[in-house]
């Protein structure tokens, strides 16, 4: 499955919100992922987190996995690994950025297992 999270720090609001996104449709099985649209990604879940909670929780990768896995978002090990690392990247940047682009982070997964 191809899928994309979005981390998104708001500044004004303290928060932090993660979007998990997929492919659901059958049909867009054999579209290269560089050629997929916005909108061929279908959003199903958000969480959102006390910024507060996640600046203290930065301090160790593995404290920080702990305080983003919760009971409806519990992203595999290897997922959860890039996802800490991205957040610690967005905290990281300056604390009233320029743009809203600087206030965000994606990452894209495919899972798909190679044809042999």
């Amino acid at each position: 499955m191809r899928q994309k999270f979005q981390m998104i720090r708001d500044d004004v609001e303290n928060i932090l919100k993660i979007r998990e996104y997929a492919i659901v449709d059958k049909n867009l099985k054999n579209v290269a992922t560089s050629n997929l649209r916005e909108n061929d990604f279908f959003l199903l879940y958000e969480e959102i987190y006390d910024s507060a909670i996640i600046e203290s929780a930065i301090a160790a990768e593995e404290s920080l996995i702990q305080a983003l896995r919760t009971v409806n978002f519990f992203p595999v090990g290897n997922y959860a690994a890039e996802l800490a690392e991205a957040v610690m990247a967005l905290y990281e940047s300056p604390e009233s950025p320029d743009s809203e682009d600087e206030c965000q982070i994606e990452l894209f997964f495919d899972d798909a297992t190679p044809v042999v």
